[in-house]
């Protein structure tokens, strides 16, 4: 069995992406690491190459940084990474620039990609998903955040990335047929320093809205306001090895109280229902 990863980048010194260790965290699985990288205005390239690996194949991409349709250019440049994997691959593991798995998970993923090489009828594997927002001692607890999506899919080269590069989906335009399995990713999208954070989500947010929409709808304040989060909860288990210096150089603080759920209605008729209606299901478990 051979493992590709891949993934796209752009600019993760700037905006404070955690790109190593997002790649050294699926190293371990793979054969070879695509990484993607976008035409940058920082050091994201020497920072790759930083890593050392000889697994990891740098290609270099430009960015359509005039389409600005729902995200749509993060797909286009996972595709280009996922279409640069070797042809003798059986399985790719996509891996966005701020999320991680935690060590823990390796064989249960590896297990798995052994089970169901063979069976064409599986095209992916589906995660589970923790969402960490404003420091690494907090995680999403509203049913708002999404808790599920596919991160390994057969290299099959009908497959693409869907939408704004969430999850994927197989030509013309089919869901995947896929696995749970006993594995999570960590993702670590939310956690900065307020400053890079306000920095961040206005170049994130540029890629679904106009100049004239971001004026409007972002606020022009030096730090990003954390606070204003409906609902968390603590965190108490382990992060992931690849993470612990990034984790003891934070450099900000930030407090929740817990006891807080400050749920929508809609999510408030949900729990009393007690099922999740309308979910986003990018996908077929099988």
């Amino acid at each position: 069995m051979k493992v590709a990863g891949f993934t796209m980048v752009r600019n993760a010194v700037k905006y404070d992406y955690p790109v190593v260790e997002a790649i050294t965290s699926v190293l371990p699985l793979c054969d070879e690491f695509i990484v993607a990288i976008g035409n940058c205005e920082d050091e994201t390239l020497a920072l790759i190459e930083g890593i050392g690996s000889p697994k990891i194949k740098i290609i270099h991409t430009i960015w359509d940084d005039t389409l600005r349709e729902g995200g749509r250019t993060f797909a286009l440049e996972t595709d280009k990474a996922f279409q640069a994997v070797s042809a003798d691959v059986d399985w790719a593991f996509y891996i966005q620039a701020d999320e991680v798995i935690h060590e823990k998970y390796h064989d249960a993923v590896r297990q798995a990609m052994i089970k169901y090489k063979d069976n064409r009828s599986v095209e992916g594997l589906l995660f589970h998903y923790k969402h960490f927002y404003g420091s690494y001692d907090y995680v999403g607890e509203s049913w708002n955040w999404y808790r599920r999506e596919i991160r390994v899919v057969r290299n099959d080269k009908n497959i693409f990335s869907y939408r704004d590069a969430q999850g994927f989906r197989k030509k013309p335009n089919e869901k995947l047929r896929v696995k749970l399995i006993d594995a999570c990713i960590y993702h670590y999208g939310w956690v900065r320093d307020p400053r890079a954070m306000v920095r961040k989500q206005r170049a994130f947010t540029s890629y679904y809205h106009d100049d004239q929409w971001l004026e409007e709808n972002l606020a022009k304040a030096s730090e990003f306001d954390y606070s204003t989060i409906d609902s968390l909860e603590l965190f108490s288990d382990s992060h992931p090895a690849v993470m612990k210096d990034r984790i003891a150089s934070k450099n900000w603080k930030f407090d929740f109280d817990v006891s807080k759920k400050n749920y929508s209605f809609k999510e408030r008729v949900k729990r009393f229902l007690g099922f999740r209606v309308g979910e986003y299901k990018n996908y077929k478990i099988v």
